[in-house]
């Protein structure tokens, strides 16, 4: 295989990857902004800026642990550059398809887990299981966290975590602010610049990770970088897409986050979004691949659940839930689907 070739397919793969950063920001824009705008606290156009202001830092300041868990997820070192950038390109459109579907129906599904999904249908299809790093020894053996079991684990504990802390955190303030005015209101509201910026930043340092973690292993098997490694262009490239995608806004999705769940009003949005802010960055140190969608729904329901569970629309909350079980699956199918369709109709091998 020439090497103009391989080149060619790590730089279609690369531009896949950055489309799909594309998408995760719009997708996403609504879990940071959506109970800003319900709460009256900011105009959308306020809110984008200072949300892509943030966005941008994120990737930049916030490590790369997350990128080190996403791109070590598949063993495909060892097959052909062809085959095992195939393998990528597959998954990245399933992932990237996955998150368009969701969006036209506005529904908040994890854009983390689409990408999980989409490559682990794919790497199933071309190479098997033995393929995936599923994390299941490491876990035995050692008690560590990695692989799919890490990405999957950080699935159930993320929104359990934001839902009884937003639950908890919202009973505090609301004791805290028992004797406040009615004008309490207007630093509460004042206050979401803080907290929706640092849910930006959050967002950035673990969501934009993920997508350099994949183009770091598209240079290794490229063979553009000696080993997986993160250069400085392809986190400042990841930053700059993926706060094109929050400047886009996913105004369908803002509708379900901002006024489909719950009646948000100031400190229902502040409580929601420091929580959520919180544990993104925690997890974001752990190398934890968490779904801002997840946190952010959930902690919007603890903290509704705390003031009058019976007023939260559990129907809304079911739909989101169900749509986190078949997320995975979901783009799995499409990522396998897409290698097949390049193993047979295009001859890829």
């Amino acid at each position: 295989m020439s090497s103009d070739i391989i080149y060619n397919l790590a730089v279609a793969t690369v531009v896949v990857i950055l489309i799909f950063d594309y998408t995760n920001g719009f997708h996403d824009a609504s879990n940071i902004i959506g109970t800003v705008i319900a709460s009256r606290a900011m105009t959308p156009i306020q809110s984008v800026i200072i949300v892509a202001t943030f966005e941008f830092l994120g990737p930049l300041l916030g490590g790369t642990a997350v990128a080190n868990t996403i791109g070590g997820i598949a063993k495909i070192s060892d097959l052909t550059p062809t085959l095992s950038m195939t393998v990528v390109f597959c998954g990245m459109l399933g992932s990237i398809f996955w998150n368009l579907l969701t969006w036209w129906f506005g529904i908040p599904s994890s854009s983390s887990h689409a990408l999980v999904g989409g490559l682990v249908g794919a790497v199933l299809f071309a190479a098997g299981a033995d393929h995936v790093v599923w994390g299941v020894d490491a876990l035995m053996e050692k008690h560590k966290l990695t692989g799919v079991t890490k990405t999957v684990a950080a699935l159930i504990i993320s929104p359990l975590a934001a839902f009884w802390t937003g639950f908890f955190f919202f009973k505090l303030m609301r004791w805290l602010l028992m004797r406040a005015k009615p004008s309490a209101n207007n630093w509460l509201k004042r206050s979401q610049f803080f907290t929706m910026a640092a849910l930006a930043f959050s967002h950035g340092s673990n969501d934009a990770q993920k997508s350099m973690g994949i183009v770091a292993l598209i240079l290794m098997l490229g063979g553009m970088t000696p080993k997986f490694e993160i250069p400085f262009w392809v986190m400042l490239a990841c930053s700059i897409v993926i706060t094109l995608g929050i400047l886009s806004g996913g105004w369908r999705i803002v509708r379900t986050i901002g006024f489909g769940i719950y009646k948000v009003r100031p400190l229902h949005a502040m409580s929601a979004q420091l929580t959520s802010a919180a544990l993104i960055l925690g997890a974001s140190q752990f190398g934890m691949p968490v779904s801002t969608t997840h946190v952010a729904s959930s902690a919007i329901m603890g903290v509704g659940s705390s003031e009058r569970a019976k007023d939260v629309r559990w129907s809304k909350a079911s739909e989101i839930v169900s749509t986190w079980i078949i997320t995975i699956p979901g783009s799995g199918l499409v990522g396998a689907l897409s290698f097949a369709f390049a193993k047979y109709v295009l001859g890829v091998h």
